[in-house]
């Protein structure tokens, strides 16, 4: 004797419950390493342990006095800032040339600028290396903020791509009829229209560059170490929680920047 037939509302209410089971599993992995450092950051224990025994607040007491992070943290709040102001300068014209003009390679130009985000950063950082190497500008700020434009002009370029393929060039024409200059439409039309592309790629461009580790170690390893080059030696050399207690703050300080973007224009329009 054949069963019955789950009924169609039946399978799509178990295939629903199954979606949502899905999504919460995966919302559930991605946020636990959060949770466990948030957590970890309070070990009142002197090593790292798991579960923790008690709970203190001398590792963040105790940050402020780590001169290492403190030095690091300078060399990277310089650097991330001056490679998201100069990948703003060179990329914002770029996708706009881009965009606006046919020219002879210009598919494999732009393939060009987006294949760091396709190849290994390591691979990235060995031949930046080789490059900066001869010419003396490994351990300097100059040479990280050249690693670190290299792995982040890939982010303002497809930003402000997305934003000029989404704007309406009516106002700029309208502008051009009038009379009005190249420079003078792009800066009170143009500019304004992308805005929030651009404004997304600078902030994407500058929470990238202030958490690479990889390009910073090998190219400025031993001169102007950066924060993340600082904690991964502190802990090659210690197994305590101040780097928890670090990474929450460091948590914290990316979630304000997205938080105060959201606040100004909208997230989801700067991504639009």
């Amino acid at each position: 004797m054949s069963a019955e037939p789950v009924p169609f509302k039946a399978r799509t209410n178990i295939g629903r419950l199954a979606f949502l089971l899905i999504v919460l599993a995966s919302y559930l992995f991605l946020a636990a390493p959060l949770v466990i450092i948030f957590v970890m950051s309070f070990n009142g224990n002197q090593y790292l342990s798991w579960p923790p025994e008690n709970f203190t607040l001398d590792w963040y007491r105790v940050l402020p006095e780590q001169s290492q992070f403190i030095e690091g943290l300078q060399t990277t709040l310089i650097t991330a800032s001056s490679s998201t102001a100069l990948v703003l300068l060179c990329g914002v014209p770029a996708a706009l040339a881009l965009n606006r003009y046919e020219f002879r390679g210009k598919g494999a130009l732009s393939a060009f600028f987006l294949s760091p985000l396709l190849v290994p950063t390591i691979v990235l950082a060995v031949g930046l290396v080789l490059i900066l190497g001869p010419i003396g500008l490994t351990n300097t700020y100059l040479g990280i903020i050249i690693g670190h434009f290299a792995i982040t002009f890939p982010y303002i370029i497809r930003t402000t791509l997305m934003a000029l393929l989404t704007s309406d060039t009516s106002c700029e024409e309208a502008a051009r009829v009038l009379g009005a200059g190249r420079f003078t439409v792009f800066r009170r039309v143009t500019l304004p229209i992308i805005a929030p592309g651009v404004i997304a790629g600078g902030v994407i461009a500058f929470i990238v560059s202030f958490d690479e580790a990889v390009i910073s170690l090998f190219v400025a390893e031993s001169g102007r170490p950066t924060l993340p080059v600082h904690v991964l030696r502190y802990v090659e050399q210690s197994a305590d929680a101040a780097v928890a207690a670090l990474s929450v703050i460091l948590i914290l300080f990316s979630l304000l920047i997205v938080i105060i973007v959201e606040r100004l224009m909208g997230l989801r329009t700067a991504l639009r």
